[in-house]
């Protein structure tokens, strides 16, 4: 029988990812302990990585409000002198809220559903030459009233209330 020298020797992590395992699986093992028992006086001591820094999410700049369905009723209210949605003082301009799309009409202020109801996709713009909101994923067209206007969608988008203040910087949209 041949004596191996230490340094022909894989050490623990070396072995583990040379099967093949993620960086995510070798994570769990280690937070499970599962590794640390089949140590040897050779192998380090595994040092517990540095979870990723994230920053916990915050409300937007000029929003309050609930703007999510799962979350209950839509009930926010959008600050148009903020940097985020001082555009939408601009008649065609549109800008997608949590669940809503909130456009600036031709006739005013609009607030739909945010994805189409053909295949509830994200692909819904607001269009001002033809004052309508389409779909650029299966060209579905839709009225600024939500009715369908040509399909494949059948159905027509939830249209929310919108209410401007009287000096033109709050715009409020509700269930």
């Amino acid at each position: 029988m041949e004596n191996q020298s230490t340094t022909d020797q894989l050490k623990r992590g070396e072995f583990i990812r040379s099967l093949g395992l993620s960086s995510a699986a070798l994570m769990a093992f280690y937070c499970m302990g599962t590794l640390t028992s089949c140590s040897s006086k050779n192998d380090p001591a595994p040092v517990a990585p540095t979870p990723p820094t994230t920053t916990p999410p915050t409300t937007a700049t000029g929003l309050t409000g609930n703007t999510e369905t799962a979350k209950g009723a839509i009930n926010f209210t959008v600050d148009l002198t903020s940097n985020n949605y001082k555009a939408l003082k601009t008649a065609g301009e549109f800008v997608k809220i949590g669940d809503v799309l909130v456009a600036n009409t031709s006739g005013g202020f609009v607030a739909v559903q945010r994805l189409c109801t053909h295949n509830s996709l994200d692909g819904l713009s607001y269009r001002l030459n033809s004052n309508d909101i389409g779909c650029n994923v299966h060209g579905s067209v839709f009225a600024t009233s939500g009715t369908v206007k040509n399909g494949p969608a059948a159905s027509a988008l939830r249209v929310y209330t919108t209410a401007l203040s009287t000096d033109g910087n709050k715009l409020t949209i509700t269930a």
